[in-house]
């Protein structure tokens, strides 16, 4: 018997196999214009690991979790990160997840999810923001980082994601270096996450979970901003499916 955990966001799917004891597999995908078709994917993806869907116990969660038809059930993203990151961390933490369309910061205490926070609907400050803005600037997410660290702090004002994008095409054109700009582009994002720790409350420990948690610059700005050391490793973007996986072996 499999126990799998499918996480599709609203940018990439994350999908995790554990047997009785063990995680066997962890892999991503593109989530594309249908998570149907991710679903479809994935399915395909398990069948090729010699994994049958039919004889496994199968939880979805996240942005697609309504679109895997072969699914047991369903549970929210929160839930799961809770007991992604409990079996990841073991520790009492304050979660941060920084997805394709959303941040989430979820307080959690031995396993259990006592509180959460979301930022509003406006995508400024979440992994689609970051995505934009490396397409402007013609870098990848990875090498935009890594010139933050080099960069001065300026500021990016606008709330919007538009407008933000027009703020930083006017800073190429002022002759602005791509390194300040990008530093004003991290201290947007982290800026916003500490805006919303200081609103919601945060222990002693910082957890960063989702595709962020690979970027180590962005590891290291972060924690300057919210001035202590952010807590990550490189499966915690699987945190959704290891939780859902997990939640799966109750079914």
């Amino acid at each position: 018997m499999y126990y799998i955990g499918i996480d599709i966001g609203s940018t990439a799917a994350k999908v995790t196999v554990f047997n009785e004891n063990n995680i066997l597999t962890n892999f991503t995908m593109p989530t594309g214009w249908s998570s149907i078709e991710t679903a479809k994917a994935i399915e395909d993806k398990l069948s090729s690991m010699h994994i049958s869907v039919k004889e496994s116990k199968i939880i979805a969660t996240g942005y697609g979790r309504v679109s895997v038809p072969y699914a047991d059930k369903t549970i929210t993203e929160i839930t799961c990160h809770g007991m992604g990151t409990e079996y990841l961390l073991g520790e009492t933490c304050t979660i941060i997840d920084i997805g394709g369309q959303d941040t989430k910061i979820i307080s959690l205490e031995n396993g259990r999810v006592l509180d959460f926070t979301m930022n509003d609907k406006c995508a400024a400050g979440t992994g689609k923001f970051l995505e934009l803005m490396s397409n402007t600037l013609g870098v990848s997410i990875l090498k935009l980082n890594e010139m933050a660290l080099l960069g001065e702090d300026i500021s990016i004002n606008s709330m919007c994601t538009v407008f933000a994008e027009s703020e930083v095409i006017s800073l190429i054109g002022k002759g602005t270096s791509r390194e300040d700009i990008s530093r004003g582009i991290i201290n947007s994002i982290t800026g916003r996450v500490n805006s919303m720790l200081h609103k919601h409350g945060k222990s002693d420990l910082i957890y960063l979970t989702g595709g962020l948690c690979e970027v180590e610059p962005f590891v290291q700005l972060l924690s300057e901003k919210l001035n202590t050391e952010v807590k990550t490793n490189p499966l915690a973007r699987y945190a959704g499916s290891i939780g859902a996986s997990l939640l799966a072996k109750g079914i």
